[in-house]
């Protein structure tokens, strides 16, 4: 009796172990894990570059204000398509053409100075100078002539030697007087030659001055240059405005300009002629295409970024694209139809090097093989498989499982 219930109590025990064995096993095994898999497929993939530019008008006519004044009459509106000559804005003239005024009367007191100049200088002081110099002429002659008789007297006994000594102190005198005016009269040339020359620097500055005038006079009736559209109107009836303000811009809009601001790294993809696609926020439903013109030559600092800035002309025939708006731009760089392509989501990197778990399935579980493939051309969502891959092939997404070589999974397929 006591020996069958060892045996029970032995064998309750065993049993007990044993459960304890099975679920120790149990809960070190992990479960196996869930992957969704894509098939390997041919398809078109294109390259491109997403990137943000503004709008510009191509051939802009912007006018400003070339005096301080304030805004006496506005014929426009901003966005209204204008005609050569058509007013824009007048500008209180009142100070410019007392400024005219003073210009011009200063302009006649130099030109008058200057003809004086160049008649040889004011004629009283030069006809005063004259007479000096013929009167000391005159006097010289007569005393030479005196001396000449005295000296004879004096030979002859009939002059005395202190007469002929007070004539030759005469003649002295004469002499320095006649070589004090011929000076006076060499500097009065002289000084007329270099007024001559002051006052036709006058002259001139005097005229610079006055078309510079009547240009700012001209400056206060602003006039359509062209016929295009009227972007820019800035100022409005009675506002101040300062030397060197806008007043307004003109441009034909018809055909406009896009500045692409395209990072640093992506500046090597870029040729001339290549196809770029437009959008805009405020219309959504509508595209701009054009073609890069102009390769950025030089990086520049834009915010956080630096960048090359492309410029690239565009078709805007119906003038819905606004001048220094914001757009977005995708230049398109290369298409390669039918060639092999994964979606990115699959691609494992290592350096320079790419991966991906290729899926052998099981009867209930799948086991993953990892593999390096040949990548080529990519956009944002896909690359195109050059080698490493065949067609039908199943790999898996990594989404946020760690995958391993030769890990069992069970794959989830796309309905």
């Amino acid at each position: 009796m006591k020996t069958q219930r060892s045996r029970r109590v032995w064998l309750y025990v065993s049993i007990a172990i044993a459960a304890v064995v099975v679920v120790v096993i149990l809960a070190e095994r992990s479960p196996i894990p869930s992957v969704p898999v894509q098939t390997v497929t041919r398809a078109t993939i294109s390259a491109a570059i997403s990137t943000n530019g503004k709008i510009e008008p191509i051939s802009p006519h912007e006018m400003h204000s070339l005096v301080s004044s304030h805004v006496t009459k506005v014929f426009a509106e901003e966005g209204q398509p204008v005609k050569t000559g058509q007013p824009i804005v007048y500008l209180d003239d009142t100070q410019i053409q007392a400024d005219i005024a003073q210009a011009r009367e200063a302009l006649l007191v130099d030109q008058e100075n200057l003809r004086i100049a160049r008649s040889g200088g004011h004629a009283a002081e030069l006809a005063q100078l004259e007479s000096d110099l013929r009167k000391a002429d005159l006097e010289h002659d007569r005393l030479q002539s005196n001396i000449a008789t005295l000296e004879k007297l004096v030979a002859q006994h009939a002059a005395t030697q202190q007469e002929l000594t007070d004539a030759r102190v005469s003649l002295a005198r004469t002499e320095a007087d006649q070589r004090r005016v011929q000076a006076a009269r060499a500097d009065f040339a002289l000084q007329t030659k270099m007024d001559e020359d002051r006052l036709s620097l006058l002259v001139q500055q005097s005229q610079d001055n006055l078309s510079h005038l009547q240009e700012k006079l001209a400056s206060t009736r602003v006039t359509a240059p062209v016929n295009g559209t009227l972007y820019s109107l800035p100022v409005h009836l009675n506002d101040p405005v300062k030397e060197g303000d806008l007043l307004a811009a003109i441009a034909d809009l018809r055909e406009s300009r896009v500045r692409a601001f395209v990072d640093e790294p992506e500046l090597g993809a870029l040729e001339p002629g290549q196809t770029l696609v437009v959008t805009w926020d405020a219309l959504p439903n509508r595209t701009w295409t054009g073609k890069t013109d102009q390769i950025p030559r030089q990086v520049v600092a834009h915010g956080t970024r630096t960048v090359g800035e492309l410029l690239c002309t565009i078709n805007n025939e119906d003038q819905r694209l606004i001048p220094n708006t914001n757009v977005n731009v995708r230049i398109h760089l290369q298409t390669r139809e039918n060639v092999v392509t994964v979606p990115r989501g699959a691609v494992v990197p290592d350096g320079a090097r790419r991966y991906v778990f290729v899926v052998e399935e099981g009867v209930s579980t799948s086991r993953l093989h990892k593999r390096e493939i040949k990548t080529g051309l990519a956009d944002s969502t896909t690359y195109e498989v050059v080698s490493g891959l065949n067609v039908g092939e199943e790999i898996a997404m990594t989404s946020n499982l760690e995958l391993k070589d030769r890990m069992k999974v069970r794959v989830i397929k796309p309905e």
